[in-house]
């Protein structure tokens, strides 16, 4: 009997941490303040990138891309999270717990490849700065950004059925803020060995393959850095790939510890923590490190901005 067969009509009752109620009013401001951020920061990034014509570029078209990523990560989870909290029945449906699965997962998958992308993007620029616009020419930068979203939501739609469709025999409490594979699978009455098993390896192909290809290109960028002469060269190389670095530590540090590891092993309440973290503090933070460590960024805000007080 699989899930959707078993109880389609039914509510799944959102445990977060009902009990230390002491904790609902902080959490309720922390993650209205880091939304409110996140909704700023990355509508900011985007439309500064779209109306400023200096950051037409690829590595600007795909930061545009990741702002989107983030904005739609974190409305799929925090707008229910804060009316769950004000109410004393926090629950989801059946349905909107299986649509803020499958949209969670699709967006992390999709990110963690864009983070590729974009190290890529950072390599052939310090690495190759003559063949640049050859290589990342405007259809390859359609390509990859297609690739990511398509194998993002398909990784999302293979992950979602195998966890959906392990027998729960009635359970409906998931001790999480919100429906996520770790989460959902402790509450099968079965064996979820064969399923973390399969979970796993989709989770080595998402994560560890594209960290590999990160730390590859940061590889070289490293060595070509380190034969530039000028000292001012090798500054401005690397605080290019600066922002990008502590963006990826971030991410998929934490999204590592959640994924590739058994959920039987998490702490729940560290697990709870760590989800805050990568689900809703580094989308409101990777605006903050784009535009604060990048130059180009802030001048083209100034520009914007000034010729929206004019105009």
């Amino acid at each position: 009997m699989n899930w959707a067969n078993e109880s389609s009509a039914r509510e799944f009752i959102l445990l977060g941490f009902s009990d230390r109620p002491w904790l609902q009013m902080p959490l309720f401001v922390l993650l209205l303040i880091s939304y409110t951020f996140t909704i700023f920061g990355n509508v900011s990034i985007m439309m500064v990138c779209i109306l400023d014509p200096k950051l037409h570029t690829p590595m600007y078209f795909f930061l545009t891309n990741l702002s989107i990523l983030d904005l739609c990560y974190t409305t799929s989870t925090v707008p229910h999270m804060l009316t769950n909290i004000c109410r004393n029945k926090k629950t989801i449906s059946y349905g909107g717990c299986v649509a803020q699965l499958i949209i969670f997962l699709a967006l992390g998958a999709t990110e963690c490849l864009l983070l590729a992308v974009m190290s890529f993007d950072r390599y052939v620029a310090v690495c190759k700065p003559l063949h640049y616009v050859v290589i990342m020419n405007h259809w390859f930068c359609l390509k990859v950004v297609a690739f990511s979203w398509f194998t993002g939501f398909g990784n999302s739609v293979l992950q979602s059925s195998l966890t959906l469709n392990m027998p729960r025999c009635g359970r409906q409490e998931v001790d999480h803020f919100f429906c996520e594979v770790p989460a959902l699978l402790k509450l099968s009455c079965a064996d979820t060995k064969p399923i973390e098993s399969e979970l796993f390896f989709f989770s080595v192909l998402i994560l560890l393959i594209p960290v590999t290809l990160i730390l590859i290109s940061y590889g070289f960028i490293a060595q070509a850095v380190l034969r530039i002469r000028s000292a001012e060269g090798r500054r401005k190389a690397f605080g290019t790939c600066g922002s990008h670095m502590v963006v990826v530590t971030l991410f998929f540090g934490t999204a590592i510890y959640m994924y590739l590891q058994p959920p039987s092993s998490t702490s729940k309440d560290w697990g709870k923590m760590v989800s805050l973290f990568y689900g809703i503090i580094t989308p409101m933070l990777n605006p903050l490190i784009y535009s604060l460590r990048n130059k180009d960024m802030k001048e083209a805000f100034k520009r914007v901005m000034t010729k929206i007080f004019f105009l």
